[in-house]
């Protein structure tokens, strides 16, 4: 089992890395929000947006959401983000190349 569980149901790589990525920044502004106490109505004032947008977010119909959107809310909302890409150190991995994204909420 990896570390991206769209890879564990058989997307194609880059698909699942895409996935996993929209789904930890997603999964992080709804945690932001729900910390912040916010409605849904409050974090679309904050993060500059249409309610409706929060209301995909936060009940994770986030397809048609790009990563470079949620990167931009994940900035409004005054969250780190970190992208790393890259092999392991040690040796070539047998999946190849590997990537991942730091999303944390800091409340």
């Amino acid at each position: 089992m990896s570390k991206n569980p769209f890879l564990d149901l058989g997307f194609p790589p880059e698909e699942a890395a895409a996935l996993h990525i929209r789904s930890q920044l997603a999964g992080t502004l709804e945690l932001h929000i729900e910390r912040k106490g916010w409605t849904q109505v409050a974090a679309a004032r904050a993060l500059k947006v249409p309610q409706p947008t929060i209301s995909k977010i936060v009940n994770g119909n986030i397809e048609k959401l790009s990563i470079e959107f949620l990167i931009k809310l994940m900035v409004r909302a005054g969250l780190p983000v970190g992208i790393s890409g890259g092999r392991k150190s040690s040796s070539r991995s047998a999946s190849g190349p590997r990537s991942a994204v730091r999303a944390s909420a800091v409340a």
